[in-house]
């Protein structure tokens, strides 16, 4: 907590009146939520007016992966305030280019052009259009557990039940993705999880019709429906699968990439390259809004002569570039993508193990990187959810005091369904991951009131 900061709980109910009073809150029934008033934040830490501190286990959603207020990226955002705030995307601008060639220089060869947006959500619904009009076909693959965005065509591609009330969209088909712990398949094996997972997609391909298909659309590590890893194999089994039937692979890379999972995009574990690759918050840490589709040659040379039919006013908005640029910088100099790597290596993958043998409630820890699921159950051996799915009031009451017992030991958890998500800033210290892990410890005595021994 800043040594400048004077707790004073008046003005905390007074930003707190002031937000339910006129604030209409996402994903939420607005009479039933009490949002925790936010003094402020630096590095992996947050704090309310009162003064108390919490660890942020929760990177907020998943995207401050240089921490809060870096004071390098803060900089850059106020220098480029002062040179030039806003210029039409009409218009070639510096760093608006400089971040682009920045972008695609992470990328695979071939991978050259960047179509900005506002955020991750649009940015999934722009790479659809533009598979769309190259391959001139209209459907849209990708899998039940995924969350791809709130706009039109991505919430109905997302799979989770905030798809349900706003399926408006046409053209989008979910299949099963590979995920051994709770294997869709009744496969015994991370390797045979992969061969009947691929097999399983090919049949929905046939029965979709391969020429009506346009994109494949996954989350390369799924995000909030579990942190799933692809199984060994699978990526490199989808790209084959898409280059049988002519069909585009797009990677969705909004949470899984910059680092989350210890690379710079987390296809790079795998043999195998996708066609457009989606990226935003982990871009430049949430700072700006931004977001974007990197696109490889094929897909760019359809659009030389052709009109691409789409536009945002913000589309690389100079703070959004400037944010960006300032924070690909520093992940590098500071080798911030690195030490996510090891923090989940060394320290929170071992310890969310040992966790696993003496809790109760936890039947499967998995992820890699600063991106990593704790799977709670009633029964280690029926694997049956500590709540419900898409539970909610009593239903779901053992996740909810989870979630009251971390932030009473001071961290800031990411809870999803039965799931805790160990998501910290990429930057995070060794000492600080640790403190977190010895939280969670403590924690879980919660949910193992509520699961057989």
């Amino acid at each position: 907590m800043s040594n400048e900061f004077i707790p004073n709980p008046e003005e905390g109910k007074r930003v707190y009146d002031l937000d339910r009073a006129h604030v209409f809150h996402s994903w939420s029934a607005q009479g039933a939520i009490k949002p925790l008033a936010v003094a402020g934040a630096q590095g992996s830490y947050l704090w309310d007016y009162d003064g108390k501190q919490y660890l942020d286990f929760s990177s907020q959603l998943v995207n401050t992966n240089i921490g809060h207020q870096h004071p390098k990226v803060i900089k850059a955002i106020q220098d480029q305030a002062a040179k030039l705030i806003t210029i039409a995307p009409q218009h070639a601008n510096d760093v608006r280019g400089v971040a682009a060639k920045k972008l695609a220089d992470l990328a695979p060869d071939g991978f050259n052009h960047v179509f900005f947006t506002n955020g991750g959500a649009d940015a999934i619904e722009n790479a659809v259009r533009m598979a769309r009009i190259h391959t001139r076909r209209h459907k849209i693959l990708s899998f039940y557990r995924s969350y791809h965005g709130n706009t039109g065509t991505a919430i109905a591609m997302t799979g989770d039940p905030r798809r349900w009330p706003n399926e408006f969209a046409y053209g989008v088909i979910h299949f099963f993705g590979p995920y051994p712990y709770r294997s869709q398949f009744w496969s015994n094996s991370p390797e045979q999880e992969t061969e009947r997972a691929l097999n399983h997609l090919e049949s929905v391909i046939k029965f979709e019709g391969p020429a009506t298909i346009a994109a494949i659309c996954i989350e390369t590590i799924v995000g909030t429906p579990g942190i799933l890893v692809p199984t060994p194999g699978y990526l490199e089994g989808l790209r084959k699968i898409c280059d049988k039937y002519g069909i585009l692979w797009i990677a969705d890379e909004v949470m899984a990439g910059f680092g989350r999972a210890g690379e710079w995009f987390a296809f790079n574990q795998a043999k195998a390259r996708p066609d457009l690759i989606v990226f935003a918050k982990g871009s430049n840490s949430g700072y700006i809004p931004a977001g974007g589709v990197i696109i490889d040659q094929p897909i760019y040379d359809t659009f030389v002569d052709k009109v691409f039919p789409g536009g945002l006013t913000y589309s690389g908005h100079p703070l959004a570039a400037a944010s960006i640029v300032a924070t690909l910088d520093v992940m590098k100099e500071e080798k911030i993508v690195e030490n996510a790597r090891e923090i989940g290596k060394n320290i929170i993958g071992p310890a969310l193990n040992k966790m696993k043998e003496k809790h109760s409630s936890i039947g499967d820890v998995r992820g890699m990187g600063v991106f990593w699921a704790i799977d709670l159950v009633k029964d280690k051996k029926t694997k049956e959810e500590i709540v419900p799915y898409n539970a909610s009031g009593k239903d779901a009451a053992p996740m909810a005091e989870l979630g009251a017992e971390c932030k009473k030991l001071g961290l800031m958890p990411f809870i999803n369904m039965n799931r805790l998500h160990v998501v910290p800033p990429c930057n995070i210290s060794e000492s600080d991951a640790k403190k977190g892990l010895e939280i969670l410890d403590q924690a879980f005595a919660v949910t193992d009131k509520y699961a057989s021994a």
